[in-house]
């Protein structure tokens, strides 16, 4: 990206003056007034021409901040799910079986911060959306009944923030903002963008201060395919690799919010456990397992393809698909093991039948007891199920 000095000056003036302790917030808010770019000093740094910090070494203990947390069992709840009438059948699931938790929506896959608050970061970008109209309701309803609640932020998959602050993105030749080719297109931001950190961060934040326990990444990666595409956009870099940069976020999101005494979990392709890194997207399963207290593979046997686990179909081989799964997981973090930072497995499971997978079959109780058995014999307790519907199958037993 180029360095637009005149405008940097402008709003550094019109912000700053004389005063040296000028915030962030200060400066996004200023941007937006003079409607100009917030740009970074030097490619790969924040506004105060600051690189993101690198990792520390292997030499540290990780500590659980929540150590008394039971075996968690969840469910997904998109933020309309959790705002409306269908939370109270979750709800009532919830309190007839063993599962005992709920990932929500407080920052969906557009990008919206799905309730209403005061915090001066997402409301100078105008990101909020007001999707859970009563969070009070929500957090004392969950409380009640003695639900984990764990706040999902997707991270840099954020169509609203890339049109909001196209020099936080990956832009074209021609200026305008990258989107993938999908029949309703989603742009990503830029990992290497110290300010993208700082906004998700500050989301964490607000969830905490609502009472969520834990705060689950998505989205921690760059566009699939990347790799095909990175020589032909412009955006800020540095020295670090894609993997790099990508655990870097996930060590300093976990150093800002493991005092406040929540986990920091990160969902991550299954697939990752069992292959070498995947640079392309930059996400090393082992590098981010590194710095997070729970890791949350998605094993959803549809997303093997031919041939993975021995199968043929792996979506119609729930039990060999996510055994095999979970061996490599073990194995992958094994180093992890030695050196006292392996962190808790839970995986996501599939709840959801594969139309579009040929040979795919009809996904029911039986499928979901094969799932979990397959986790149970290979030591994981912890899952959560992922439905894009919020739409469960009943009777199943959640051993």
């Amino acid at each position: 990206m180029d360095i637009v000095l005149a405008a940097l000056l402008m709003i550094w003036g019109n912000v700053a003056g004389s005063n040296p302790d000028v915030t962030f917030e200060q400066m996004v808010q200023a941007s937006l007034d003079a409607k100009q770019p917030v740009v970074a000093l030097n490619p790969g740094t924040d506004s105060n021409g600051e690189k993101p910090p690198a990792p520390d070494g292997d030499g540290f203990t990780k500590i659980d901040p929540a150590p008394e947390t039971p075996a968690i069992k969840g469910v997904y709840a998109t933020a309309h799910t959790a705002g409306g009438k269908r939370m109270e059948s979750l709800v009532t699931l919830l309190n007839e079986t063993e599962l005992n938790a709920v990932v929500i929506d407080v920052k969906d896959d557009w990008g919206y911060v799905t309730f209403l608050n005061d915090n001066p970061v997402i409301n100078a970008l105008g990101t909020n959306k007001k999707i859970i109209t009563d969070t009070d309701k929500l957090m004392t309803t969950l409380k009640d009944n003695d639900i984990y609640p764990i706040a999902r932020i997707v991270v840099f998959k954020d169509t609203v923030l890339a049109k909001k602050k196209p020099e936080w993105s990956f832009l074209k030749t021609d200026g305008t903002v990258w989107a993938n080719n999908k029949s309703t297109p989603e742009s990503f931001v830029n990992p290497y963008r110290k300010e993208v950190w700082d906004y998700n961060i500050e989301v964490a934040k607000e969830a905490v201060k609502l009472g969520f326990k834990e705060i689950q990444f998505d989205y921690v990666r760059f566009p699939e395919g990347f790799e095909k595409r990175a020589d032909s956009l412009k955006y800020d870099t540095d020295e670090r690799s894609r993997v790099d940069i990508v655990a870097d976020f996930v060590k300093y999101a976990r150093e800002q919010l493991n005092h406040l005494g929540v986990r920091i979990s990160v969902d991550i392709f299954g697939y990752a456990a069992s292959v070498p890194a995947a640079e392309g997207i930059g996400q090393d399963f082992e590098k981010i397992s590194k710095y997070t207290d729970v890791i949350a593979p998605m094993i959803y046997p549809s997303h093997y393809s031919t041939g993975w686990f021995g199968s043929k179909v792996p979506d119609a081989q729930p039990y060999v698909t996510i055994a095999g799964a979970m061996v490599d997981t073990h194995e992958k973090l094994l180093p992890l093991q030695t050196i006292g930072q392996k962190p808790i497995i839970r995986p996501w499971i599939q709840d959801f039948t594969a139309t579009w997978i040929k040979g795919h079959i009809k996904y029911g109780k039986k499928e979901m007891e094969e799932q979990i058995r397959a986790l149970k014999d290979n030591k994981v307790d912890e899952y959560l199920l992922w439905n894009s519907g919020n739409r469960y199958t009943p009777g199943v037993e959640y051993k």
